[in-house]
């Protein structure tokens, strides 16, 4: 709880049972400033995980629901159906990237009544190696591309996040890939939402691969889901000025 607005966490995960604990462990050890746990609901989506996922999250006091279909954006909205009722969805990755404590500062700038904060790694701090070429290359031409398209400047898709709830029901989120972040971003733009960029940081403590930067195949399939639902809104946008 921060204020009167009740949080919820959601975490899409796959083969992360060295890191999610830590992550949940962090996300419930949250407090506000007069000691009370910040974070309500912590639902993890375990998207076909081969290894000790589940267990770990559970015994680290997440509820686990789970989702067959591959898929970043389905496991993500999987999550969110699991959710408590509550006012403000936060999203972060289980996989260590992210400081965890730096989510108060997404529910502050929510709390000040922003309807989206992005967490940005662009305009935060990097570890060396905790970013691909690939993936940074691939924020900028997206940024470049919505600024250009809808006349909003945005430096980061990062999937650490917070959105009002009011705003993620209008936004009416159906991306099932990894287009789920910029989808989000860009209907928040066109709805003329408050989106507000937030520096965080990004670190390199994960273990194991990453699944988008850390192979090929992750690389492409994350940038045909992002670059193709820009394309996508991109022509819904020239339909709606016919």
């Amino acid at each position: 709880m921060l204020g009167n607005l009740s949080i919820g966490a959601v975490i899409p995960a796959r083969d992360e049972e060295d890191n999610i604990a830590p992550v949940v462990k962090a996300l419930i050890a949250l407090k506000d400033e007069e000691g009370n746990r910040l974070v309500d609901d912590v639902v993890v989506c375990d998207n076909n995980s081969t290894d000790a996922t589940v267990h770990r999250a559970g015994k680290a006091g997440a509820r686990v629901v789970r989702q067959r279909k591959q898929g970043y954006g389905v496991s993500c909205l999987t999550a969110i159906a699991a959710l408590k009722p509550v006012d403000v969805v936060l999203f972060i990755d289980g996989d260590q990237t992210f400081d965890v404590k730096e989510a108060s500062l997404l529910l502050q700038v929510i709390e000040r009544g922003a309807d989206l904060a992005i967490g940005s790694r662009m305009l935060g701090k990097m570890e060396a190696g905790a970013l691909s070429p690939a993936q940074v290359i691939g924020s900028r031409v997206a940024g470049i591309l919505i600024q250009l398209l809808w006349r909003q400047k945005v430096t980061d898709l990062g999937p650490f996040r917070a959105i009002t709830s009011n705003a993620l029901s209008e936004l009416q989120m159906k991306d099932e890939t990894f287009g789920w972040t910029v989808e989000m971003q860009i209907k928040a733009i066109k709805a003329n939402m408050s989106v507000v960029e937030v520096p965080v940081t990004t670190l390199r403590r994960r273990h194991g691969k990453s699944k988008i930067g850390g192979t090929m195949q992750g690389v492409a399939l994350a940038s045909i889901g992002i670059l193709g639902m820009i394309l996508k809104l991109a022509l819904k946008r020239s339909e709606d000025f016919k």
